[in-house]
């Protein structure tokens, strides 16, 4: 299936568009600015600084005629990344030190509080096996938020320092 977002310079999809299908570093080259979007398909992780940084907002199929609003933004939107669509099992390793150290526990669902399933004071380093992940600063799927994809994360120095108390999976069905 093929992703797709349509970008506008202004709020309620108005202004000049543009229309973006995949990964996306920095948008100033098509729009001055962008202020609202329309996603027609796919999940997209949405940046407000340009090479995917700064802080990440999780988008899926839907229209957001003024999503600075909507998620307290300061800024506009200034580069995107596709969130591949994955199907099948889902399984994560947490760890509660860098490079792997203390508690470890396996995951394959949600986990709205590490705190209260695993009484894991945080997360510093994991290991996603298989699916595509959101972690969250706070317990309850609050505060700023990262995508993980498959691979091995053996810090969060990369991430501001986060130690991260809640994840989600991002499920086909939001697609």
């Amino acid at each position: 299936m093929m992703s797709k977002v349509i970008f506008y310079e202004e709020r309620n999809f108005q202004g000049r568009s543009y229309e973006c299908m995949s990964d996306c570093g920095d948008f100033s080259s098509y729009m001055n600015r962008c202020h609202s979007c329309r996603v027609e398909s796919g999940c997209w992780m949405m940046y407000d600084q340009t090479n995917y940084m700064g802080n990440g907002y999780f988008f899926r199929r839907g229209e957001y005629a003024d999503y600075m609003s909507m998620f307290g933004m300061n800024s506009w939107i200034r580069s995107c990344r596709m969130i591949p669509m994955h199907r099948g099992s889902y399984r994560m390793r947490i760890y509660e030190r860098d490079n792997f150290m203390g508690q470890m526990y396996e995951m394959m669902d949600d986990c709205d509080s590490i705190q209260d399933r695993y009484r894991m004071s945080h997360c510093q380093s994991c290991h996603v096996m298989d699916g595509n992940w959101l972690m969250y600063e706070h317990a309850n799927y609050r505060g700023r938020m990262w995508y993980f994809g498959p691979g091995e994360y053996r810090n969060f120095s990369n991430y501001g320092g986060m130690r991260f108390m809640s994840m989600r999976r991002i499920m086909d069905s939001w697609y």
